[in-house]
């Protein structure tokens, strides 16, 4: 993606926020809580794939709010950005953080279950400071070189 589009997509992924969160009336989108994940915009800027999470609210129905409001949101958007062209708006439901929170979840409840249950037979118990264990030694001594007879 070259700068312009890259500047263009963070643009419209900040001001897209900002006008969902005040300018749309949708009660399907405002009873959800609605993030813009990322945007990505074709070579002509002409449109816009906009990603979104939905953290509450039923998802299907914040989509059917989005989408309806996308018509509404382009002119503000195009004003805003400075934009000859007003982007056609696609969004999508972007759950890739949702995942996440999952897999951190998963991951915390296998690390309690683990350390309820302590090391197992086959498990060594994690590495730690041995106690009686000596430094490692350091360089041989060399011999003196003025001592010698030459």
């Amino acid at each position: 993606m070259s700068d312009r589009r890259a500047r263009v997509a963070e643009a419209m992924r900040i001001e897209l926020a900002d006008l969902i969160a005040r300018e749309v009336k949708d009660p399907r989108v405002r009873d959800g809580l609605v993030t813009v994940s990322h945007v990505e915009v074709n070579r002509d800027l002409s449109v816009a794939q906009v990603g979104v999470s939905i953290v509450a609210g039923e998802p299907r129905a914040v989509m059917a709010g989005l989408t309806r409001a996308a018509a509404f949101l382009r002119g503000p958007l195009a004003r805003r950005l400075q934009l000859r062209v007003a982007p056609e708006l696609r969004f999508h439901h972007d759950t890739s953080q949702e995942m996440g929170m999952r897999v951190a979840e998963i991951v915390r409840q296998d690390e309690a279950r683990r350390a309820e249950a302590g090391p197992g037979p086959d498990e060594e118990p994690p590495p730690g400071p041995e106690p009686d264990e000596e430094p490692p030694p350091g360089p041989e001594p060399r011999p003196d070189a003025e001592g010698s007879d030459g």
